[in-house]
């Protein structure tokens, strides 16, 4: 009973909308579902019909996070790496440090006091201790003082995020928080603070005790705004684009015009221009970058975490990415349990659901594409995050923050999603064959022309892939191919100049052979010449 259970559970955790319909004794229940498919069942008998819409719908509107099925998942495979262990701040920490001395490791929000929706462990200049940390905290929206994102290598710049300052009407300050913010620049330099509102929403936040950096408190910081947009603008962006996608009119103008009015690729634009802007100042201007917007959990992260994709080539690996997922997204608290919850297909609008993480996977892809040979990993890839980010047999994405996957247990109840992607046999399906590691900085184009539908992901389902899997398929081989004869080639290389080696190591012992015998030859001459002016002389 728990099998079937489990298995029921596992379907309707898919679902994101249902209704049935009957003609005669015929039922049909047409199902919608997170990862954007449509199934209709046909279902001969109304009874029978009405028993499992009656078994969906108690499923699929279950009141405990804990009923979900990664809780009753059980891994058909081997585990071979603990993924709730794999990318821990501490790991990542270790490797700053081999870097640079001027940060360290804060331990203030151990019990989440502070900040209810940052990790149990943050990474702080070193110079500010913990005491100054919990000042700051009560100063920023959500007590998300500012932290370390990245490290550039490069030339040693930062990139720092965290939430809206609460100055409200009064232009409210707190030395501390600008003690904090200049910490992160080198004596004589200045940073940009990237506010992913515009000017006029961020002053509208003054009225609710929100606000942003004034120029008088931070002088060595330059203010720029860069519009995201967020929340229900975004759903309804996603709700038009996958119905322009179902459109069945084939009527060309019809299309152009539905794709146009979802103004999804707009705000694609939107969310690169900015990660674009951030890197630049970065990598570019040589300046330090904060980023924020209101609650720090959703535009903030798009920014920070496409930057470094840009920046960083550890990220464009399929480990690195998968670190960056963890760091940027999960650890930083972006809120899945909320944002992820029905897909585009629910019937319920709440104001918490809004694709975020599906459009910053949607902006990797539109970088992947300009630049297809610096990315090892592939599509496949990217679709399955955005899968097991709406529904998944696994724990990973559950919950809103660390704070609340730790009192849900989930290490201990549930497996990780990088356990079962990170297996060999798993990992070849994530592969990019024309990955060639690229260590440049790369700066994709986001000129509308650039920008483009991510067919792989909305239009899935209404055509066959069948082709593009055949020829996907026949690309690694001929790689595969390429790979081999390389290895011939270099092999064969090797053995010629083993063959050169030892061809100039017998001349060179032929020439001395050579030199010896004509030295000794000289040799017996000389002696020879002596013994006879001895002999000539002993006559005389």
């Amino acid at each position: 009973m728990l099998v079937i259970r489990a298995l029921l559970l596992r379907f309707t955790e898919q679902i994101a909308a249902w209704h049935c319909r009957f003609v005669g004794s015929l039922g049909t229940i047409i199902i919608k579902c997170k990862d954007l498919r449509v199934i209709q069942l046909d279902i001969p008998g109304m009874e029978e019909c009405l028993n499992i819409a009656s078994s969906i719908e108690a499923l699929s509107t279950l009141d405990s996070v804990t009923l979900m099925y990664p809780f009753f998942y059980r891994p058909m495979f081997k585990v071979i790496e603990d993924g709730w262990s794999a990318f821990l701040p501490e790991k990542d920490f270790e490797l700053l440090r081999s870097l640079t001395d001027d940060w360290r490791l804060s331990h203030i929000n151990k019990d989440f006091s502070i900040c209810p929706t940052y990790p149990s462990v943050v990474v702080v200049p070193k110079s500010i201790d913990d005491e100054v940390l919990q000042k700051v905290a009560l100063f920023r929206h959500g007590g998300r003082f500012p932290v370390l994102s990245y490290y550039h290598k490069k030339n040693g710049m930062v990139m720092t995020r965290c939430s809206q300052p609460l100055t409200g009407t009064n232009g409210k300050r707190c030395r501390e928080d600008e003690r904090l913010v200049n910490s992160t620049l080198r004596p004589g330099s200045r940073g940009y603070i990237i506010d992913t509102r515009s000017l006029g929403t961020a002053q509208q936040a003054k009225a609710k005790g929100g606000g942003f950096e004034l120029e008088v408190h931070y002088p060595q910081w330059k203010r720029i705004h860069k519009c995201i947009e967020r929340y229900n603008i975004l759903q309804e962006s996603l709700i038009k684009l996958v119905e322009a996608c179902n459109d069945q009119s084939h009527n060309m103008d019809r299309w152009l015009s539905k794709l146009e009015a979802s103004n999804w690729l707009s705000h694609v634009k939107e969310i690169l221009t900015a990660s674009c802007l951030a890197a630049q100042c970065i990598d570019r201007e040589d300046a330090s970058v904060l980023v924020h917007g209101t609650e720090g959990t959703d535009s903030t992260l798009q920014v920070t975490s496409l930057a470094q994709i840009i920046l960083d080539p550890e990220c464009r690996t399929i480990r690195g990415f998968e670190s960056l997922i963890a760091r940027e997204w999960l650890q930083a608290g972006h809120p899945f349990q909320q944002r992820c919850a029905q897909s585009a297909y629910s019937n319920i609008k709440q104001k918490s659901e809004s694709p975020v993480f599906l459009l910053f996977l949607d902006c990797v892809w539109q970088i992947f594409h300009q630049f297809p040979c610096s990315f090892e990993f592939n599509e496949h890839f990217l679709v399955t995050l955005f899968e097991h980010a709406y529904a998944s047999q696994f724990g990973t994405f559950l919950g809103n923050n660390e704070n609340e996957r730790s009192k849900l247990k989930l290490p201990e109840k549930t497996m990780s999603l990088w356990s079962w992607m990170n297996r060999p046999e798993k990992l070849k399906y994530f592969e990019n064959p024309l990955f060639e590691a690229n260590s440049l900085v790369i700066w994709p184009s986001v000129a509308p022309q650039s920008l483009q539908l991510w067919e792989g992901l909305f239009l899935r389902w209404n055509r066959s892939s069948r082709y593009l899997d055949e020829a996907t398929e026949e690309i690694s081989k001929i790689i595969s191919y390429n790979k081999t004869l390389q290895g011939k080639v270099n092999s064969l290389r090797r053995h010629l100049s083993h063959m050169e080696t030892e061809e100039q190591t017998t001349e060179e012992q032929t020439t001395e052979e050579q030199t010896t015998e004509e030295q000794t030859t000289e040799e017996q001459t000389t002696e020879e010449q002596t013994t006879e002016e001895q002999t000539t002389q002993e006559s005389q």
